[in-house]
Order: C-alpha cells, then structure tokens, then sequence
C-alpha cells in the first residue's frame, strides 16, 4: 500500500469514528423523554436471567448462549456478577463488573476481561456504554471496541444491543434480552406504587 493510500485510509477510518460518535450522541438525546426510566442501578439489582446470540456482520448466528446475573448495590458502587454458558460449545465464562455512578447519568466502570475502563450514559429509557476488549479470533488475539445499548420495556426487561467495531466498522453483533428474577421485579413495583402514592 503506498503513503498516499495508507492516508487516504486513516482519513476515511477517522470520519467514520467522528460520524459514528455524532450518530450516537444524537441517537440518545431521542430516547431522553421515553419511559420507563433506565437507571442500572435499580436493574442490576438483584438476580437477572440473560439469553444471547451473536452474529457476524452478515447477520449469521455464530453462537447461542444464556447468563445468570448476580448483581447488588451500595451507595454508588454496584457489582455485576455475571456468568456465561455457550450453547454450541458448552464453554462457561464468568465476568466480574465493578461499576461506579459517577453522576445522575453518568456511570464508569471495569472488568477483569475488558481494557481499561467502561463509560456509559443514560439516556432516559437507554443507557449506552463503550468499552474496549481484546477477543480471540483464529489463534490470535485482537483490539475491537464495544459499543453498547441498552433499552427498558419494563421495570424487568431490558434489551441489550452490542456493537462490536474494529477501526470505527462493524465486524459482529450481540444481541442479548434481560430479565430480573420475579421476586425482585415484584420487590421493584411495589416500591414503584409507594413512590407514586406518596
């Protein structure tokens, strides 16, 4: 490839990261008014039930798998505990989340899989969050970036929408639907009608 060529292409990547960054900011400001409200704080607390596929950037299925969820919270601070089972592979995977709110709707956070840490902001009923990853692929390892949103139904669904980019292009989705436990989603309306009476 010569100079001239290789230019041309951080250019072109560069663009692509700067639209795709505006794209996103523009995107959340639409869901500000949408209820219910998503506060990871109120969702991730408790046990939450997970169910996932990724896809390649086709749109073909490469792998099926479900998660249990054990999450809790004190003051700011929450804590993610999150295991993974893979359905073609049987392989288990377990991640540990660290996530701190920062502010009403700003939130940072990390993992002992992710690199560096995680930022992410709420939108009324979304919440996006971006992290970078090194993920296998062929015997090697490589950089990509994560870039997530997330969306209430109700005050116990959330559907999980992943990104995951590789110099500002798509290369893979995720696709992941969240449900907490019954007990904690009656735990959760019933302080949601004492809110309301008040």
């Amino acid at each position: 490839m010569t100079l001239k060529n290789t230019i041309k292409l951080g250019i072109s990547f560069y663009i692509a990261g700067v639209l795709l960054g505006c794209s996103n900011s523009k995107l959340g400001e639409d869901y500000l008014d949408r209820q219910p409200h998503l506060k990871l704080e109120e969702f991730f607390n408790g046990d939450v039930k997970a169910w996932g596929i990724i896809q390649d950037r086709q749109g073909a299925v490469l792998s099926r798998f479900t998660a249990d969820i054990q999450a809790s919270w004190n003051g700011n601070q929450g804590l993610l505990d999150e295991v993974f089972v893979y359905q073609e592979s049987g392989k288990r995977q377990k991640r540990l989340w660290k996530i701190n709110k920062i502010s009403d709707r700003e939130y940072e956070g990390e993992a002992n899989d992710i690199l560096g840490r995680a930022s992410g902001k709420r939108f009324g009923n979304a919440v996006y969050w971006t992290y970078d990853m090194n993920i296998p692929f062929r015997g090697s390892e490589y950089k990509v970036k994560f870039e997530d949103w997330l969306w209430s139904m109700d005050e116990g669904i959330v559907f999980n929408r992943s990104y995951i980019k590789k110099f500002g292009f798509k290369v893979a989705e995720v696709t992941i639907f969240m449900q907490k436990e019954k007990s904690e989603v009656k735990v959760q309306e019933k302080q949601a009608r004492l809110r309301i009476a008040r």
